[in-house]
């Protein structure tokens, strides 16, 4: 009777090695009559390998099995057979196999062999014998998978990086950002010991990268980044410190590589997500509790220490599972609880458990309640010690607590003083509540940071405006040469059309001058109007009929004004983290106001320039600010009072180190375009601009605020 099987597993898995756990059962076994394995052998016949498994009763059915690639193993169940061998491992070390070993479990007993390489299996039975065959291992080398890498290089030119940057993010990882020349860019990423290997493929270095940074300073693991050029690749090592993991995204050119902290949970037996122990398949049935942990324990190593409250058995089948996940499913499968300490664990009910931890409480805080005092001074440096007294209680005010007071470090019995004089601070209590005084104010009295802000308040105006006026009158010379009476001749420049200055004079007697300056017959008065202060220009025409002795007055005005203006407003102050500062600079502007008496009092208003901030770094460098920007200037007098023109921004923003930023602007735009004119002849085309006055006028203001905050580094001067 033959029977080929055959089962592979994947990856790492593995299974327990049964072997390994000696169940002191099988005498038991024997003693109920049930057939039994005497001796295992191994040989070679016709260059085959052989293991021959003889029992005291032939076999039925040749046995299932399974075997698995790593480690190398082919296991054999024997149902209702028992291990009658003095010995549970049978070192042969022949050829592939190593070694044989047979554990038995109740009544059923499984035969693994250890094997050098991993290879299949024909089982036969030859009486009270079972032969099981081995097939020769392939002697072809597998060929080893090619690496493979985070992003395929499709590049067939060498390119350069760009540029080679370092942050910090808000869960204290170490960020490196790599300004790749393209998207195309082939990126290979790596652990190697305890660095990580990041190769750029067909990547050029450029002279400014070529460099050593050292990010210890930043506070995440990363500690050094060393990029240097290998051939036609880029290679950069990230050294970490301590406990990590990785992760890396591309987003178009950009590549970041991220190195965090590893979070170590000591309730864990394996650290990082999910299940991470090594695979193993259990196959059991009413196997006794005690006797399964015993099994993991010889396939984890850890040492475990089981109550002897655990009792029971239980039946369960897996197949390439973390060892870990296992072992949870058996507790929670029997509701028992696990306690880790170091490699070993105990294992009880979860109510022992419980019970245990909550007497051990008990009994801290019996100790600590009989604990002797102790009596530490502690010097502060840059915290004013009124303020750790109020943070070490809950007492607020007058900075020492008392044996009532609730404690947030202290215990129940310790008490602190603040000595303002000296900026010391006197703490009694328990000496392991000391030490954490101590932690605690290592972290807290430490130089604040200090931030210069400068803001930039800038106002621009830009006026245009144009007016066009026109004056229309007429003189008759007739009083002046002795006509009607009624007729005389006003003042004014004038020019003469229509007769030469000889002839005109000649004839009235009077000069030029003289004689244009008549404005008793002016019928339309339209001027131009002044613009910012400027009186408009004039130009005037006299037209004059010898034959009439009438004289017409055409007087032209008109003005077009252009204004630019700008105003710059820089206010700068220093103040530490998360310390509202305060610059102002102005007039104030007196005022009288009437009493409740009735009488007047002197009261004053400000017209000021004014910043106010808070500014908070963030753990990544950058800094938000609460800024208030005021610009006020002086108005019109309302009721004798001066009236204030105010410009004010509150805001809170994000800003890079060393950044600039817009916060606020203001833009006004005023338009007037205005026509007087004459109804009817002003509606006359071409003719009817006699009889109009225009005025047209556009003005622009526009105010932006610029606020630039930059981190003072320790010992630099504000310049």
């Amino acid at each position: 009777m033959k029977m080929w099987f055959q089962r592979s597993a994947k990856g790492f898995a593995s299974f327990v090695l049964v072997t390994l756990a000696i169940i002191a059962n099988a005498p038991d076994a024997v003693a109920q009559g049930l057939p039994s394995i005497e001796s295992v052998t191994g040989s070679v016949q016709g260059g085959t390998e052989v293991v021959r498994i003889d029992l005291s009763q032939p076999l039925t059915a040749v046995p299932q099995g399974f075997v698995v690639q790593s480690p190398a193993r082919i296991a054999l169940d024997f149902p209702g057979v028992a291990n009658g061998m003095a010995q549970s491992t049978v070192p042969v070390n022949q050829g592939n196999v190593k070694a044989v070993h047979i554990v038995q479990s109740g009544d059923r007993t499984r035969v693994v062999l250890n094997l050098g390489q991993p290879t299949t299996y024909r089982a036969d039975i030859q009486g009270r014998s079972l032969l099981v065959s081995l097939d020769p291992v392939a002697t072809a080398a597998v060929a080893a998978p090619a690496p493979q890498a985070f992003a395929e290089s499709r590049n067939s030119d060498t390119l350069p990086l760009r540029d080679i940057d370092f942050r910090r993010s808000t869960d204290n990882a170490g960020r490196v950002v790599v300004d790749l020349a393209s998207s195309q860019v082939g990126v290979d990423i790596r652990p190697q010991g305890q660095s990580l290997v990041v190769e750029f493929l067909k990547t050029s270095l450029p002279e400014g990268l070529r460099r050593r940074l050292d990010v210890s300073d930043f506070g995440t693991p990363v500690q050094t980044i060393t990029t240097m050029q290998t051939g036609d690749r880029v290679r950069m090592v990230i050294e970490p410190k301590g406990l990590w993991e990785h992760s890396a995204y591309q987003s178009d050119n950009q590549l970041v590589v991220e190195v965090r902290q590893q979070k170590v949970n000591p309730s864990k037996l394996t650290q990082g997500p999910g299940y991470r122990g090594e695979k193993l398949s259990l196959n059991f049935q009413n196997i006794d509790v005690r006797s399964l942990l015993q099994v993991i324990a010889d396939f984890t190593n850890f040492n475990i220490v089981t109550s002897d409250s655990v009792q029971g058995s239980v039946t369960l089948r897996l197949k390439d599972v973390p060892w870990d996940q296992a072992l949870d499913i058996i507790l929670q499968a029997k509701n028992l609880g696990m306690k880790r300490n170091g490699n070993v664990l105990q294992i009880a009910p979860k109510e022992e458990l419980a019970a245990k931890e909550k007497a051990e409480l008990e009994a801290q805080a019996a100790i600590q309640n009989l604990e002797p005092l102790r009596t530490q001074s502690f010097q502060l440096n840059y915290t004013k010690a009124a303020d750790i007294a109020a943070q070490l209680t809950t007492s607020s005010g007058s900075g020492g607590g008392s044996a009532g007071s609730t404690a947030r470090i202290l215990s129940s019995r310790g008490t602190v003083i603040a000595e303002p004089r000296t900026n010391q601070i006197f703490v009694s209590d328990i000496p392991s509540r000391l030490e954490q005084v101590q932690e605690m104010i290592a972290k807290l009295d430490i130089a604040v940071r200090q931030v210069l802000i400068e803001a930039r308040i800038v106002e621009a105006s830009d006026t245009f405006g144009k007016s066009l006026g026109i004056k229309l009158g007429g003189s008759d010379l007739r009083g002046i040469r002795g006509g009607d009476a009624g007729y005389s001749i006003g003042g004014g420049n004038r020019v003469a059309l229509g007769g030469s200055y000889n002839a005109v004079s000649a004839t009235t007697g009077e000069g030029l001058s003289t004689l244009l300056t008549n404005t008793s017959s002016t019928f339309l008065n339209l001027p131009a109007s002044s613009l910012s202060g400027a009186t408009p220009a004039n130009f005037a025409i006299s037209l004059f009929s010898s034959a009439a002795n009438r004289f017409l007055n055409l007087e032209i005005s008109a003005l077009e004004a252009d204004g630019k203006g700008k105003v710059v407003s820089s206010p700068r102050v220093v103040t530490a983290d998360q310390t509202k500062a305060l610059i102002e600079q102005g007039t104030e502007y007196a005022y009288q106001q009437a009493t409740s008496s009735g009488a007047t009092s002197v009261a004053f208003r400000k017209a000021v320039l004014k910043l106010e901030v808070t500014p908070q770094i963030t753990p990544e460098g950058n800094i938000i600010l609460d800024l208030d920007v005021n610009k006020d200037s002086p108005g019109g007098i309302v009721a004798g009072a001066m009236s204030i023109n105010t410009k004010r921004v509150k805001t809170q923003v994000l800003v890079e180190n060393g950044g600039t930023v817009v916060i606020g602007g203001i833009f006004e735009l005023t338009e007037n375009d205005q026509v007087n004119k004459v109804p009817v002849l002003g509606d006359i085309p071409v003719v009817g601009n006699l009889f109009k006055q225009k005025t047209k006028t556009a003005d622009k203001q526009e105010m932006l605020v610029f606020i630039t905050p930059k981190v003072i580094s320790d010992g630099a001067a504000v310049r």
